[in-house]
């Protein structure tokens, strides 16, 4: 989640209508100033007890972002206290419950971003053999109850453990339990976001479903391959699904801005502290009848603030967040850039990707984020096939618009290798959940704590 460092008092005040469209139209960049952004978060856990560390234990959570400094990295403070670490491969910042996080650079090739994860987690495993620490890449605490875990000091946060509740069930689960791997990727034109918007809609499933990885919860099998997924069901309605108003005739930033206008606010930041708005509207905020602040107009942070607040499954900034997939170890981090690059960045792989989904109704699509949960690849796509059957048509088009990106390494290789996990996971019909539900059962003798033997 975003890390605010500052106060924006000299920031304009929202004056029109056309300055909410403005941050989403000043995304738009020529293709030669396309950029991969890569997010992954790990689940942080001591190697003696594999107890989730405190913020400011001895040698917890603090004390570990403060060892970046080690390799070139910055605090960033709020309220005195150390909530990220700013650098040259973007910021590492803290999850509600300590989970970790790198918000990489935005850069211009996968060899890029890979050697970029690849640095970030050699510096975080250094630091973890010094300090008794390791990290995890699941999509969901396989063995924590909510109550064991620690909360981080961030002003949001607290905003956010109070108000989840009031509108889901599983609210607290996904802040507090989850990890995810996110991808942001840049647009040239408003018709350019829309066909990306629809197609990262359409096949965000997909997605969700190679990277299945959470099928447990407090210690046993929870029935689904991809837990994380289903936490989103129920976390709260008004900011998270599948956005049906994207795949209307007429959708473009005008329709994105009412839909975010439409979505209750959580907080205003001034004078560097949260205040708590949350179930508040933005509406009435423009209005200058906002109950945490009344009388005051927003400013452009403030809107740019509430754009960070909405949770799709595909969710549009200045640029596009792909966000439906379960964290996961090194190995597969750089295939979720791989597979949304090829299938986004050329155009013809881009309206291949578009002639695959333009058939499915709204209902399909719907029927489809609900099955992938618990069915992963054996979910039923519109038209009676699956995602199984489909899944290797997809991967063929994102290696073929990699193949024509031309991106190559100095060995001379294109970017389509970071896809063979994807591949192996396609051919061998097995998704990484089915693999730690087959140990589970099968040499870890259901002793869950031998899953701390599959981390990075």
């Amino acid at each position: 989640m975003s890390t605010r460092q500052a106060s924006e008092t000299n920031d304009p005040l929202i004056e029109s209508r056309d300055m909410l469209v403005a941050p989403m139209a000043a995304g738009e960049k020529p293709r030669e100033a396309w950029r991969i952004g890569t997010e992954h978060e790990k689940l942080v856990y001591c190697r003696d007890d594999h107890h989730a560390p405190s913020y400011d234990e001895p040698g917890g959570i603090r004390d570990l972002l403060l060892a970046l400094r080690d390799f070139g990295w910055s605090p960033v403070e709020e309220n005195g206290q150390v909530i990220a670490m700013a650098g040259p491969d973007g910021a590492v910042s803290l999850e509600p419950a300590g989970q970790l996080e790198l918000s990489g650079a935005p850069l211009e090739t996968l060899h890029q971003t890979c050697a970029e994860t690849g640095r970030h987690l050699q510096q975080v495993k250094t630091i973890g053999e010094r300090t008794g620490k390791g990290f995890l890449g699941l999509g969901m605490w396989p063995d924590k109850r909510r109550d064991v875990l620690p909360i981080m000091p961030k002003g949001r946060y607290a905003i956010m453990l109070r108000h989840m509740p009031r509108v889901g069930s599983m609210g607290l689960d996904m802040m507090l339990r989850t990890c995810t791997i996110q991808v942001n990727l840049d647009y040239a034109s408003e018709a350019d976001m829309v066909q990306k918007f629809r197609v990262g809609l359409a096949l965000q499933p997909l997605a969700t479903a190679l990277f299945a990885n959470s099928p447990f919860t407090e210690g046993k099998p929870n029935g689904f391959l991809s837990y994380r997924s289903h936490i989103w069901e129920d976390t709260d309605g008004a900011r998270t699904g599948m956005l049906p108003f994207v795949f209307d005739e007429g959708f473009g930033y005008e329709r994105y801005v009412d839909y975010m206008l439409d979505v209750p606010m959580y907080f205003v930041f001034r004078e560097g502290r949260y205040i708590d708005a949350a179930g508040q509207s933005f509406r009435d905020f423009l209005a200058g009848k906002l109950p945490a602040l009344p009388g005051e107009l927003p400013r452009i942070s403030d809107w740019q603030d509430h754009l960070s607040t909405a949770f799709p499954e595909v969710r549009l900034k200045s640029f596009l967040e792909m966000r439906g997939a379960d964290g996961g170890p090194w190995s597969r981090i750089c295939a979720l850039p791989a597979l949304w690059v090829g299938l986004l960045y050329d155009q013809g792989a881009l309206d291949a990707a578009w002639d695959l989904v333009r058939d499915w109704d709204m209902a399909g699509r719907e029927a489809l984020r609900a099955a992938v949960p618990k069915l992963a690849l054996d979910a039923p796509v519109p038209g009676g096939r699956t995602l199984r059957d489909i899944a290797p048509e997809v991967l063929a088009i994102a290696h073929a618009g990699l193949a024509a990106r031309g991106k190559l390494d100095g060995g001379g290789a294109n970017e389509g290798g970071f896809l063979a996990p994807l591949d192996e996971i396609v051919a061998s019909g097995k998704v990484p959940a089915q693999r730690l539900l087959d140990k589970y059962h099968g040499e870890w003798g259901g002793d869950i704590s031998r899953v701390y033997e599959e981390s990075f």
